[in-house]
């Protein structure tokens, strides 16, 4: 049971069966309590500069000079930063430690941060959000491999649930704050605020995990013949387009509550702490139920997406029925991440590492779709409500692809015997 595998190589946190053992190795932590919560905290980071933009969207609009859709664009960009970054790094650190990698992933998201608030201007801050975007992917990729490595199999999709909660809890906690400090002081304060996070993430990594020993070179060719499985195809794809029917709404869901509602900052900055609550629950839920069914987890909060996203312009011209179909979308969205990405890790069991970062990437590309789709019908003159039908359509193409796609309980099968060829 000690089988070194491609792109993890010698480190203790290994996937596939051998990781169900009670018995520590020398380098791994006997609780899983502080290393999980070291990936959360750095998670909850990411999640605030993920995220904070589209809170912030309008001041930065302001501050450098450009339209609305243009600031949007950032969104984009920073998504696209992720998914070619995604692969890159996971690839360039598979010989690292996982400790010295994660702490040298949350140093790049510090110096993309600081970067960001000291732009001079519009183009000067698109790289700086590339930049940040590029410790994006590999984190949570190598982050996901580490938490599921830490639990038996039947509790590893909360496990990785529990780490993304960092990216949920973000969304009440630093979006508001992010947003709140850029409409009191500035948007370039609330980059340094979210570098601050970074420091903090780096120090709870090289406390709580163990120092790991060095991995080995990935086998390209075993990996990325992996990643062309139908199976890990599927999950990525439906990733892409989930998450698309997700940022359809979010990029620009503060001049679409100015719409709908006429909110005020205080309500806005209240409905984007709802919206972390439900990005939270939805976390949960679905990482709960993805330990007993990927597939019906998988469809049924696809359905609900879809479903939200189109009723929206219809529900949101009271402020609690804005609210009300704000919490229903963003639990429906984020309960869709535990099942995928467990999903994509399993079947690509030999490059785990590698498969769970292009799945942050997918999710990455989906945001980049969902915040471009938006900009391109406003910039059309079609308004708020077209990009959130624009959303349930990309929800009900993944809908499509998941019930249309091959038996997810046969891929299951196959999944578990290559997982016991590996062990």
């Amino acid at each position: 049971m000690t089988a070194r595998m491609p792109g993890i190589g010698s480190n203790p946190y290994r996937f596939g069966r051998s990781m169900h053992t009670n018995t520590p190795t020398p380098d791994t932590p006997r609780s899983a309590t502080l290393p999980l919560l070291a990936l959360t905290i750095g998670a909850f980071g990411i999640g605030t500069t993920e995220f904070g933009p589209m809170g912030m969207l309008l001041t930065i609009a302001d501050g450098v000079n450009v339209s609305i859709p243009s600031a949007g664009l950032l969104v984009s960009a920073y998504a696209i930063g992720v998914m070619v970054g995604a692969p890159f790094m996971t690839l360039l650190l598979a010989r690292w430690p996982r400790r010295r990698a994660l702490m040298a992933l949350m140093a790049i998201f510090t110096l993309g941060n600081l970067l960001s608030a000291i732009a001079p201007g519009y183009a000067s801050l698109m790289v700086a959000r590339v930049i940040t975007s590029l410790n994006h992917g590999a984190f949570f990729g190598i982050g996901a491999v580490v938490a599921a490595s830490l639990v038996p199999r039947e509790k590893q999709a909360s496990a990785v649930a529990l780490m993304f909660a960092g990216l949920t809890v973000a969304n009440i906690g630093g979006v508001p704050a992010a947003t709140w400090l850029s409409q009191a002081v500035g948007w370039r304060e609330s980059f340094a605020a979210i570098a601050a996070l970074g420091m903090i993430a780096m120090v709870a990594l090289r406390f709580a995990l163990p120092a790991g020993t060095k991995g080995t070179a990935p086998d390209l060719a075993v990996e990325l013949k992996v990643l062309t499985r139908p199976q890990v195809v599927q999950g990525l794809l439906t990733t892409v387009l989930g998450s698309g029917a997700m940022f359809a709404l979010y990029t620009y869901i503060n001049p679409a509550l100015k719409l709908f509602t006429e909110a005020s900052p205080g309500f806005i900055t209240l409905m984007l702490a709802l919206t972390g609550v439900g990005f939270t629950v939805g976390n949960a839920i679905g990482g709960k139920l993805a330990d007993l069914s990927i597939e019906k987890t998988v469809i049924g909060f696809l359905l609900l997406e879809a479903a939200s996203l189109a009723a929206f312009p219809f529900v949101a011209g009271t402020q609690l029925g804005a609210a009300l179909g704000l919490f229903v979308w963003s639990t429906a969205a984020f309960a869709l991440v535990p099942p995928i990405q467990m999903r994509v890790m399993r079947a690509a069991v030999e490059a785990p590492g590698l498969a769970s970062s292009i799945n942050i990437g997918a999710f990455n590309f989906g945001n980049a779709i969902g915040a471009a789709l938006g900009a391109a019908v406003l910039s059309a003159g079609l308004g708020y409500a077209a990009v959130m039908f624009g959303g349930a359509a990309l929800a009900l193409l993944a809908l499509v692809l998941v019930v249309w796609a091959p038996s997810w309980g046969t891929a299951a099968k196959a999944d578990q015997k290559a997982s016991a060829a590996v062990c």
